[in-house]
């Protein structure tokens, strides 16, 4: 059974309720002084709390998409290799695979056309050598006869740190909102891109072109674009794309579209930070290079750069997210730039967790719609 199994989770319910009552039923008998009684108790109740922890961490995980499986709950993830097919006339395989499709959740109807479609794709980056698994979210007008010529604007959508692709579909619901809204005509059609910033698991390279090792920065500046173009009939200008991200990958968003205008004309980072974190789970991302750690700090972009010519927006609350100081001082320095345009969403209250995001979607879909072309 897989982590993220409802049935993982009925078992440790079960596990953790039968061990509360065996608790209860045998306490009175152990109820002495020998060695054997005493340990008879430490055992129940310990077995009982591990239980009771497991379960809420279980219960957590299903909530807000931390770990994909045991071996990513566990730092035993291998699925790391790197697959490119190579031909004699130069390797004809692509960047992007279409592994399985499925229906839009929360959508009526199964056709394409009506309901959009989500595909499950494998992405090997040309240039990096990057290999990392992802959801393409395809609008109904994408597969509609009178729409056939036509090509969309994309948004790459990321997760936050360690965080899983399938939560963007299943527990953000990225997908059904934006099918929703462009059925409403609150926004265009697009093509989503979804998948999470960490595609070196398990370290979290935070967007890093880390020397020595992921050149994660470059992947998603070129090579994701690229395989993307490839493969979906996908604007081809810089207006065609924009990038979306919560917590790390709201960092993320931000970073690359202040350092790749080019490529992205908006980014929006819903509870980000603005400076790259060294920990455990970062490792040495700079390797002595102050030019690269600098240019990871938006604060120091923001003051010994030229303002990009992008779009940004960042969304915190007033109570329950810690960067609200940090995104208010973050909005007035690039007010400041007259260049670079800047909006927000800031709540009343709302903690840094997955209701507090659905909340700030749909805006930010609406939002993002309004910066990109098709063209």
């Amino acid at each position: 059974m897989g982590l993220t199994s409802n049935k993982v989770l009925v078992v440790a319910i079960a596990l953790a309720v039968l061990l509360f009552v065996g608790t209860v039923w045998l306490w009175p008998r152990l109820a002495r002084s020998g060695w054997r009684s005493v340990s008879g108790r430490v055992g129940l109740l310990f077995a009982t709390q591990v239980m009771l922890f497991a379960s809420v961490g279980i219960a957590a995980n299903q909530a807000f998409g931390f770990y994909a499986s045991w071996a990513d709950l566990f730092g035993r993830e291998t699925d790391q290799g790197v697959v490119v097919d190579h031909t004699t006339n130069g390797g004809t395989g692509g960047p992007l695979q279409v592994l399985s499709t499925q229906k839009v959740t929360g959508v009526s109807g199964t056709r394409p056309q009506t309901a959009g479609q989500v595909q499950k794709v494998d992405i090997v980056g040309r240039t990096t050598h990057i290999a990392t698994p992802a959801y393409v979210y395809l609008p109904p007008e994408y597969f509609q006869p009178r729409y056939r010529t036509r090509t969309f604007p994309a948004a790459v959508v990321l997760t936050g740190y360690p965080g899983t692709a399938q939560a963007l579909v299943d527990k953000l619901h990225y997908p059904g909102t934006a099918q929703q809204l462009a059925k409403d005509g609150r926004m265009q059609p697009m093509i989503l891109v979804m998948l999470r910033p960490t595609v070196a698991p398990p370290r979290d390279t935070e967007c890093v072109d880390v020397p020595g090792g992921p050149q994660t920065e470059t992947f998603f500046a070129k090579d994701l674009p690229d395989a993307v173009l490839a493969h979906y009939r996908v604007g081809k200008k810089p207006g065609s794309w924009g990038i979306i991200g919560d917590s790390t990958g709201g960092y993320c968003a931000l970073k690359l579209a202040m350092h790749h205008p080019d490529v992205y004309a908006a980014g929006a980072g819903l509870s980000p930070y603005y400076k790259a974190p060294i920990d455990p789970t970062t490792g040495d991302l700079f390797h002595g290079d102050r030019t690269l750690r600098n240019r990871s700090d938006l604060w120091w972009c923001l003051k010994h750069e030229e303002a990009p010519d992008t779009s940004l927006l960042v969304s915190s609350s007033k109570i329950g997210e810690s960067n609200y100081k940090d995104t208010l001082k973050f909005i007035g320095q690039v007010r400041a730039t007259n260049l670079t345009r800047i909006s927000s969403i800031i709540l009343e209250s709302g903690g840094h967790n997955f209701n507090t995001w659905r909340r700030e979607i749909p805006a930010t879909l609406q939002w993002m719609s309004g910066r990109l072309s098709d063209r």
